[in-house]
């Protein structure tokens, strides 16, 4: 029997800081089955059993008898926050957001989040895109061992069918490595990879160290342990976790990528739960490095790209196609720049 995704039931005395938590919890991939104010909770509703209580009151005093009962009658563990969330737009939401997130995942666990096999069969049957006409200047191009440009792909759930897409529409000739950064089961990298690579020019495979980031290639981000990069393109085991709750880290993968490459990495946030890399992602921009995001309307879960596009670093967004003509375009107009000012 599937396990039951856990069930949380959310107070808070203010309606800014009920949907905050609320929004935060959901975005994570929890279920919220109840979200308000002590003043408005029938008694019966503490019988409804969520598996976690979550409470934030701002005066704690004034609802003393409320808490008496809750501790009384709640039959579930109660996670009191003890501190109000910032506006989603400060540099302080992203941390205050995964902090939650790890104390829901000591209370309860992980959410059960159904990867989406669709994507990963032999067809998924949905529309391919259109790849774009490989420019003249790409075809002119040696391909040395160090990559130019490495770009890293964070995806989440709906990430597989978003990012396959991107490839699909992109000339393998394209003077760019790839690094995906894919939450999923170890178990299914190695067939994410064959999925990846058909019905266009990519080689991709399982980025383990050793491995090297070459144009025309996607590493996929092993999940047993974190991996960095050398200047040349290596990839190298840490020897350790990803940092954090989520394995691979697009975080951690966004900050080695941006401190081994500068200004030659790039990032692309696509369709994904919770809010991992909306911490690297502002300060890879601030080296000057661009970071895009998937359209929210075209994700199957935005709630991912929307914390990056939160964090005010996102230069440009779009459905997975376009984000493919967009990156051909940059690395056309970089080519000409380099070209006139040789």
């Amino acid at each position: 029997m599937t396990p039951a995704n856990p069930r949380i039931g959310i107070i808070a005395d203010t309606s800014l800081q009920c949907h905050l938590l609320s929004s935060a919890v959901r975005g994570h991939g929890y279920d919220v089955v109840l979200a308000t104010d002590p003043g408005n909770l029938e008694p019966d509703w503490l019988a409804r059993k969520p598996d976690l209580w979550v409470v934030d009151l701002t005066h704690e005093d004034r609802w003393q008898v409320f808490l008496d009962t809750l501790l009384e009658q709640a039959a579930v563990p109660i996670l009191f926050c003890d501190n109000q969330a910032p506006a989603k737009i400060a540099p302080e939401y992203p941390r205050w957001e995964r902090r939650l997130l790890a104390k829901l995942l000591d209370y309860v666990g992980k959410p059960r989040i159904r990867e989406e096999l669709a994507t990963l069969a032999p067809d998924t049957g949905r529309a391919r895109g259109e790849a774009v006409q490989t420019p003249q200047e790409f075809h002119a191009l040696p391909h040395g061992d160090a990559p130019d440009r490495v770009w890293v792909l964070g995806a989440s759930l709906g990430g597989p069918a978003a990012v396959k897409l991107f490839l699909d529409c992109l000339p393998p000739e394209l003077p760019v490595a790839f690094f995906l950064a894919q939450h999923i089961d170890g178990g299914f990298l190695d067939t994410l990879a064959k999925v990846l690579c058909r019905d266009n020019g990519f080689t991709c495979q399982v980025g383990h160290d050793g491995s090297a980031l070459r144009h025309g290639t996607v590493l996929i981000a092993p999940v047993e342990y974190a991996v960095t990069f050398t200047g040349t393109g290596r990839v190298c085991s840490m020897g350790k976790p990803w940092d954090g709750p989520y394995a691979p880290s697009i975080d951690q993968a966004i900050q080695n990528a941006s401190l081994s490459f500068g200004p030659r990495a790039g990032a692309v946030l696509f369709s994904g739960m919770g809010n991992d890399g909306s911490i690297a992602a502002p300060q890879m921009a601030a080296r000057g490095a661009p970071v895009w995001a998937q359209s929210a309307e075209s994700c199957a879960v935005s709630s991912q790209p929307d914390a990056v596009r939160d964090t005010g670093c996102v230069t440009f967004n779009g459905a997975p196609d376009v984000l493919a003509r967009q990156l051909v375009e940059r690395v056309r107009r970089e080519l000409r720049s380099t070209a006139s000012a040789g």
